[in-house]
């Protein structure tokens, strides 16, 4: 077993091992009240990740084969290196940082995760019906692909959203009528829900759009507005004056997050975030929402609830490898060592750690932190 999941040991460190697990066989047997086992070694299922104690969902922390070969042949962190080897890797969706909090914060999906009516909420819009997110953003024409940059890669004033979505609304009507609440958030009210799946703006920026853009009986339709749109906004004047600054222009919108606003969640898991996205699902929620802390508190793995840690997501967006590693480091010694050191702290549900954009996870609990047979590997080869 040891061997299958690929580290490194000898035949010495597999019989002392065994010796170890037959001495905690017999005394777990000697005490099964005072410890609370039971019969069987537990079964983590994919959806059991979102149900733990303490979540940290850490989006491109396993990152693309280009990226990773290029960021990390003699990156060393020894904290995290030593955590991927005594954790247990899981696998978990790989839908975006959205679908995991939706699915941790007890929010069914619909066509869509809802994300649209949810936000709509936070930033201080009204109105029943179906909702879209119709973000702005740059659509990068290369030789074999189109490219997305959201508005994380650029800047946009709410005067320039409102110019931008008032030509929009006078050229299409009521087929594009948007509200740019905030100038990087806007909404589209669609009277009829559509029949439309579409991809969340975090998982699609910085990726070929084509895979990526909108499914269903009424994509088509859509497609060939968005066609249109891109025309219309070529020659905007707030993208010629956007340009002439050197500055991207923003020349189309990205659909996504469709719904409607769903019911309530019976369950309230705290929110630790800087994301507004990830506030505003909080907030929905009912749940405690908290500013994300500078670094880990060991305190803070006896809460239920979710750290979300997305510093690597702008260089795992655009493939950055040095502002990768940097922010790796950065993690490293803020909440990947004392991590480490907590391990013994932690209660019989463990902490998971997630990459909602790979889907490959790691699971820790207190006696992981015993298993000093388990040795780090490098650190290209533990994050493949």
């Amino acid at each position: 077993m040891v061997a299958a999941l690929g580290v490194g040991v000898t035949q010495a460190d597999l019989k002392f091992e065994g010796k170890q697990n037959r001495t905690r066989l017999r005394f777990a047997a000697s005490m099964p009240q005072r410890l609370g086992l039971t019969g069987s070694a537990p079964h983590h299922t994919r959806e059991s990740a979102y149900t733990r104690r303490m979540l940290f969902l850490i989006p491109h922390l396993f990152p693309p084969p280009r990226l990773l070969e290029s960021a990390a042949p003699d990156l060393s962190l020894p904290a995290l290196q030593t955590l991927l080897a005594r954790g247990t890797r899981i696998a978990s969706p790989d839908e975006g940082t959205e679908a995991a909090l939706c699915a941790a914060c007890g929010i069914a999906r619909q066509q869509d995760w809802p994300l649209a009516p949810i936000t709509l909420a936070a930033d201080g819009g009204a109105g029943e019906g179906y909702w879209l997110r119709a973000d702005p953003v740059h659509l990068r024409v290369m030789r074999d692909r189109i490219v997305l940059a959201d508005c994380s890669s650029f800047a946009l004033s709410q005067q320039e959203a409102d110019a931008l979505a008032a030509s929009i609304g006078q050229h299409f009507g009521d087929d594009l009528s948007l509200l740019p609440l905030h100038p990087t958030r806007w909404y589209l009210h669609v009277a009829l829900a559509p029949d439309l799946r579409t991809t969340p703006l975090s998982v699609a920026s910085g990726r070929d759009i084509q895979p990526l853009l909108p499914q269903g009986e009424d994509a088509r339709r859509l497609r060939g507005v968005l066609n249109e749109l891109q025309m219309l906004l070529f020659e905007h004047p707030v993208n010629l004056a956007r340009e002439a600054r050197g500055e991207l222009p923003v020349n189309s919108v990205w659909l996504w997050g469709g719904g409607t606003a769903p019911a309530g969640p019976a369950k309230k898991t705290a929110i630790f975030a800087q994301d507004a996205t990830a506030r505003a699902l909080g907030t929905f929620s009912g749940s405690a929402v908290y500013p994300l802390p500078p670094q880990l508190d060991p305190s803070l793995l006896k809460t239920a609830g979710v750290v979300v840690l997305d510093a690597l997501t702008p260089a795992g967006q655009c493939g950055d490898a040095y502002s990768w590693r940097e922010s790796m480091r950065e993690l490293e010694q803020s909440w990947f060592g004392p991590l480490l050191a907590a391990l013994p702290m932690l209660d019989s549900t463990g902490v998971c750690l997630l990459d909602p954009t790979s889907g490959k996870g790691l699971q820790l609990h207190a006696r992981d932190g015993w298993k000093i047979w388990r040795r780090p590997r490098l650190l290209i080869t533990m994050l493949a």
